[in-house]
């Protein structure tokens, strides 16, 4: 570091600590804030002390942050995997750089703070290149939230419609038209990300982008086998949030046969994939969209509304929680 901008030990330390503590009991009161404004929240709560035992609560909870653990370890493998072009790291670190990366996500649209989070860890001649790849990983799941909720939505509107109740949401005639179009966009899509090369031209001729040309040039080194294997984890990685939603339904009394919950599901992820949010205004976002959604299979709205508010805290809270706790071990501030 220039000798004009050098800290000494104790004002790294204050830094270090001082800014991690802020942005702890910040985000904690905004998520406090966050859950304690939902409507009916009281009603879901009294709907889950009927249903649960304490023991049955324990053993759900177990098995929701055992399943956090995997769909975050998930991630932290693809990431691991696509930083490997650039440096080795460990699937420790990498984990941590992704818990990091949720950290940092909490208040930018659509979590795309995520990956200035993750390349923290990396070293900083290959932070910007971090980010290229990062995109990678997450275009890869956007990809299969589309296909899957093509699938979902296909299977909505046969038997329902979106315009059904008394919101009138859509012209059922747009409906097969929206449906056509986001299947042109999936096609699109599968067919860019199995050419990225596509992208690093496409900066080679706008002047303005020119000049970080070098900088994303690495997505187009991942051969199609490595993006195959991003989109099989990314699958799994779908499967295994989509159970712990569906277990959460279930344990709050919402009676919904498995394949169609999942299939319901995949719409809701694919309307918050569309939809640009915050992730701390995300649960009343996805608590409309679920309630309008699911109330085709469900009548019990406050097991909905519980459901959706404690997989949006065990999937994004606790581990934002956790990845401020690890930023405060980073070493941002070294020497030189």
């Amino acid at each position: 570091m220039p000798k004009f901008i050098r800290l000494n030990k104790s004002t790294k330390t204050i830094l270090k600590y001082g800014v991690g503590g802020v942005l702890f009991a910040g985000l904690g009161y905004l998520m406090y804030l966050q859950v304690i404004r939902q409507p009916h929240l009281d009603h879901a709560y009294q709907t889950i002390r009927s249903n649960l035992t304490v023991g049955g609560v324990l053993r759900i909870l177990a098995v929701q942050l055992a399943l956090m653990l995997v769909n975050w370890g998930i991630e932290a493998r693809k990431w691991q995997l696509l930083v490997n072009r650039l440096e080795h790291i460990s699937f420790i670190r990498a984990f941590r750089a992704t818990l990091a990366g949720v950290s940092l996500s909490i208040h930018t649209p659509n979590r795309v703070g995520e990956y200035g989070g993750r390349v923290l860890y990396l070293k900083n001649k290959n932070k910007i290149k971090g980010i290229a790849v990062t995109i990678v990983g997450s275009f890869s799941q956007l990809i299969t939230t589309i296909i899957f909720g093509l699938i979902g939505l296909a299977y909505y509107l046969y038997h329902y419609s979106l315009s059904a109740g008394n919101e009138a949401v859509m012209d059922p005639r747009w409906e097969k038209f929206l449906l056509a179009v986001l299947l042109l966009v999936c096609i699109f899509v599968i067919i860019l990300y199995f050419r990225l090369q596509w992208i690093v031209t496409l900066f080679e001729k706008i002047p303005v982008l020119r000049k970080v040309r070098i900088f994303v040039a690495i997505v187009a080194r991942y051969k199609p086998r490595e993006l195959s294997i991003l989109l099989l984890l990314s699958a799994i990685r779908y499967m295994v949030f989509s159970a712990q939603y569906l277990i959460l339904l279930g344990a709050l009394g919402v009676e919904i046969v498995w394949w169609q919950g999942f299939l319901m599901n995949s719409v809701i992820y694919l309307a918050l994939a569309i939809i640009p949010t915050f992730a701390m205004v995300e649960l009343g976002v996805r608590g409309q969209v679920s309630v309008y959604v699911l109330r085709q299979l469900s009548n019990n709205t406050a097991g909905i509304i519980y459901a959706t508010a404690a997989i949006w805290v065990i999937n994004l809270c606790v581990p934002a929680i956790l990845g401020i706790v690890l930023l405060l071990g980073i070493k941002i501030f070294r020497e030189k």
